[in-house]
């Protein structure tokens, strides 16, 4: 006698929804087997994160039908989604700062009026749920105070104390060092083996191949193809993803530098507890050149990018620009600007955009005095309107649409309003802070070779990621930082990732 199969997990047929007249999803059929780790990848705007909010009940389809173990069902609501044992994971995290782990974990969930019982309640669960998944933490910890990684845990802690089966997790990594990182692929194979269900969306095919069994690829609001991934390789999705062949390495002629344009001597610089972040920097950056910086975060890398770009005021050392040194009065960014230094921030929500201002009003953001906008105080709508219409096909933002809210569009699409609006300018010297993270491999293309173009028409260009592979494909000279220090340089073409990783672990550079 035969046994019937289990029916999927998941299971989505003909999903629409429509906004205006972009549509997001049309007509998406997929199912997810339970127990598995499914991988779900497309270019920014492709529509993955439309689907997961229409599974989570952020949205309600126009047109379609939700199964969950072989039942319909209808998601109106996070509430609904929760009770049908589906949690998410958002890649903006939605947690309070200023409240404890456990009183975080338990919003919405607090089992009455009397707080006492249900804190002491999340409290013995987080402890149970911590050790069942190795994902030690304290309970009682402020959220405010707790790096990415783990504000990360606490999210998902958050899905598992409320009863999920289904996990969603949208860009996990796109905030994570490559250490995190691994210890969320480890969590992944542990909820795995629970016998709980891992949808994955991201952009990063390495993690699809390390990390899931099966994948489905989006394009344009379509699903466009699925595969067992033992059997695939990262050419054949990133090929499915865009539509055409993607060059998976980067291309980089070598160049002969010119003059020094940016020199920091003996830069140091303490944080608001008076924690010393920056200890005695120094670097130059020649024009023709991108120097990259490897390390950890958390190291001093944003500071360095911060003080350099005016953002924050080193407590010693010299700044010069084309030789001459920078009186504090001239670190004013906007002053920077003018004489040719861009700054391309780390968190483009937090420091490179205003996201509830139109997408038009970011593309000139910090700019916006400039007489190609309007005369005197008068601005124009129609100038600005078609300087973001410009920039949005020049970098192929989606949607096209200068008017939208710029929280509407994907984290991978306002990172491209941001490079747009600081490239354009045709910088002399470019900072850039993790310019690919939450970027699709399409889009992680093209901003390799704008880049590039910038290095070989003479920029200055300073590269932080916490991609290694990034740093060591773009650099023509890499600096290692640990504990706000530099701790070594190599070219480039002579380095390799376990000598970089010792000096990213502060180990001496003549034992490195």
């Amino acid at each position: 006698m035969s046994t019937a199969p289990s029916p999927p997990a998941i299971a989505l047929a003909g999903i629409s929804k429509r906004f205006g007249a972009v549509a997001a999803n049309r007509d998406v059929t997929l199912a997810v087997a339970a127990g598995s780790i499914h991988g779900i990848v497309g270019e920014n705007g492709a529509g993955k994160s439309t689907l997961m909010s229409i599974l989570y009940g952020f949205y309600e389809a126009d047109a379609g039908e939700i199964r969950i173990k072989g039942q319909p069902r209808r998601i109106r609501s996070p509430a609904d989604a929760i009770a049908n044992g589906i949690g998410m994971v958002h890649q903006h995290f939605m947690l309070v700062e200023t409240l404890s782990v456990a009183e975080t974990v338990m919003l919405g969930a607090e089992g009455g009026a009397l707080l006492k019982g249900g804190l002491a309640k999340a409290r013995a669960e987080l402890t149970r749920l911590s050790r069942e998944y190795g994902l030690a933490i304290d309970p009682d910890a402020l959220v405010g105070d707790l790096s990415v990684g783990l504000q990360q845990r606490v999210e998902i802690l958050k899905a598992l104390y409320r009863g999920a089966e289904i996990l969603i997790l949208d860009e996990p990594t796109a905030v994570l060092t490559p250490a995190e990182a691994d210890q969320l692929f480890a969590l992944l194979r542990a909820l795995k083996a629970q016998g709980r269900t891992v949808i994955l969306i991201t952009h990063k095919l390495r993690e699809i191949m390390a990390v899931t069994d099966t994948v489905s690829v989006m394009r344009r609001g379509e699903m466009v193809g699925h595969f067992v991934t033992a059997t695939t390789s990262p050419p054949a999705l990133a090929e499915a993803m865009v539509g055409r062949h993607v060059l998976l390495r980067v291309e980089k002629p070598p160049r002969e530098r010119g003059a020094p344009v940016l020199e920091a001597v003996g830069l140091s610089c303490r944080d608001a507890r008076g924690s010393e972040t920056l200890r005695e920097v120094s670097l130059t950056l020649h024009a023709g050149e991108i120097v990259g910086i490897a390390g950890v975060a958390g190291n001093g890398q944003s500071e360095l990018l911060e003080v350099l770009a005016g953002l924050l005021q080193p407590t010693r050392g010299v700044i010069r620009l084309d030789g001459k040194i920078l009186a504090t009065a001239d670190r004013h960014p906007a002053r920077l600007r003018a004489r040719g230094l861009m700054h391309i921030p780390e968190d483009r929500q937090r420091s490179g955009l205003v996201t509830a201002f139109s997408a038009a009003e970011n593309a000139i953001l910090g700019y916006q005095r400039d007489p190609a906008f309007g005369t005197g105080p008068l601005m124009s709508p129609q100038r600005i309107a078609a300087h973001a219409r410009a920039a949005f096909a020049a970098y192929d933002v989606r949607p096209p649409d200068p008017a939208l809210s710029t929280a509407a569009f994907s984290g991978g699409n306002q990172q491209k309003i941001v490079l747009a609006r600081e490239i354009e300018r045709h910088p002399r010297v470019l900072l850039v802070g993790q310019p690919t993270r939450g970027v699709d491999i399409g889009a992680i293309e093209f901003i390799h070779r704008r880049l590039l173009a910038l290095r070989d028409a003479g920029v200055a260009i300073l590269l932080v990621s916490v991609e290694l592979e990034e740093v060591m494909a773009l650099s023509d000279r890499i600096l290692a930082m640990c504990g706000g220090r530099i701790t070594g340089e190599r070219r480039a073409d002579a380095a390799d990732e376990r000598d970089l990783g010792l000096l990213m672990a502060g180990v001496a550079e003549e034992a490195a």
